[in-house]
This record gives C-alpha cells, structure tokens and sequence, in this order.
C-alpha cells in the first residue's frame, strides 16, 4: 500500500554539476517533486503539452520564466504555468529549493 504522507527534507540536495530533481509522489494524475538548485543553474524553458504546472519555493530566490512573464521569486512565492505555456527557471540566485507538481503527470 502506497504511503499518502512524506517529508520533503531527504529529497534537499544539491549539485554544483546540475540542478538535482527528486520524486515525491507519481500518481496518474499528478507528479510532485522537489528542485534544488545552486547559484546560476537554471531549468530550460520548456513546455507540458495539456499539464498544469506549478513551482512553489521553499527557500531561496530565482527568476522564474512564463510565458511573455520574467520575475524574481523567493521563499513562499507560488509560479503557475498554464498546459501548453513555455516555462522555466532563467537564474537561480542563491542556493533555491522549489515544491514541483504537474497534473497529469510528465511521461517518463
């Protein structure tokens, strides 16, 4: 039986390398997982064909790209990005932590 309950803590590290990505939870009809990021990674603007999108930061700060819109984000901020928007995270300016979630899920 699946566990409904997790906490987010084992999945925070971080990677001078490359942004790190952690499933939380994978459903059929939603994926939350969290985004650690250093200083100056980013995420390539992209786009989830008929998925919502949203990135909560737990901590840190970044700007964050949707669609036409560039803003600087930080701990508590809550990014929506519509299905079918381009998306994306251009700068990460000090050590960010992001909740991801997508409804449906991204294929694998």
């Amino acid at each position: 039986m699946p566990s409904f309950f997790t906490r987010t803590d084992w999945a925070v590290r971080f990677s001078p390398a490359k942004a790190v990505k952690e499933d939380l939870f994978r459903g059929a009809n939603l994926f939350a997982g969290l985004n650690c990021f250093e200083p100056g990674q980013s995420q390539a603007t992209h786009v989830h064909p008929g998925a919502d999108k949203f990135y909560l930061v737990l901590s840190g700060r970044a700007v964050v790209r949707v669609g036409d819109e560039r803003q600087e984000v930080e701990a508590g901020s809550l990014v929506w990005a519509p299905a079918d928007v381009p998306h994306g995270v251009e700068e990460v300016l000090e050590p960010t932590v992001m909740l991801v979630s997508i409804a449906p899920p991204p294929a694998r």
